[in-house]
């Protein structure tokens, strides 16, 4: 028997599942929360095999429940059930732990299924989802891809041969303040949040010249 937990706040999605489970001999639902705090004191509680979570509730993150059901229960599987098909909050949630992640716009009839197959060992997910996962193992774009100005792949390049931010300044006949803002906009456009993140990305993306 597979006993399933859920975390969701919408009563409709919520009767849904029960009606997709209703007939099977070999799952069954052991707790049901519509809130974050609700949902803490089961996942605390334990006693499930997969944890059928949503992201989006009104009082906190599934995606932090995940992770605590992961810590705490590292032999339960978490499946996400969710509106959210942002790249990002994917990501964030197998980093927390998710096996699989649904969509509810589909046919949540068969969540029977998915719910067996996690516990086979697969990763059900959506072809949605699955589609931005393998788009995000495509080869990272080339320089003529990233909006950096002339200034800022310059500075970029200084930064490379271990230029401080002030001898960039006195190369290139700026102030030192208008260098950080330049290199903020480096961080920014490039999506990272430190001087080595940046160079690595830098660096994959064909941005830093070796000549």
């Amino acid at each position: 028997m597979i006993r399933v937990a859920i975390v969701e706040d919408e009563q409709g999605s919520i009767d849904r599942v029960e009606r997709a489970l209703a007939d099977a001999a070999d799952i069954e639902i052991v707790g049901i929360a519509m809130t974050f705090a609700d949902g803490s004191k089961l996942v605390d509680a334990g006693g499930y095999d997969v944890l059928l979570c949503d992201l989006g509730l009104p009082d906190g993150s599934g995606i932090d429940l995940i992770r605590k059901s992961a810590q705490k229960f590292a032999n339960a599987d978490v499946l996400v059930m969710t509106l959210f098909a942002e790249q990002r909050k994917v990501l964030d949630s197998i980093r927390a732990g998710a096996h699989g992640y649904l969509l509810k716009d589909q046919p949540l009839e068969e969540c029977g299924d998915a719910i067996r197959e996690i516990r086979r060992g697969g990763s059900p997910i959506s072809p949605m989802i699955a589609r931005q996962l393998l788009d995000r193992m495509q080869p990272t774009p080339k320089e003529g891809d990233v909006a950096l100005s002339e200034r800022e792949l310059d500075i970029l390049n200084m930064l490379a041969r271990g230029f401080s931010n002030a001898e960039c300044a006195g190369l290139f006949d700026l102030s030192p303040l208008t260098i950080a803002t330049h290199v903020k906009n480096i961080y920014r456009k490039l999506e990272v949040n430190s001087r080595a993140e940046a160079l690595f990305e830098a660096s994959t993306r064909g941005l830093i010249h070796r000549d």
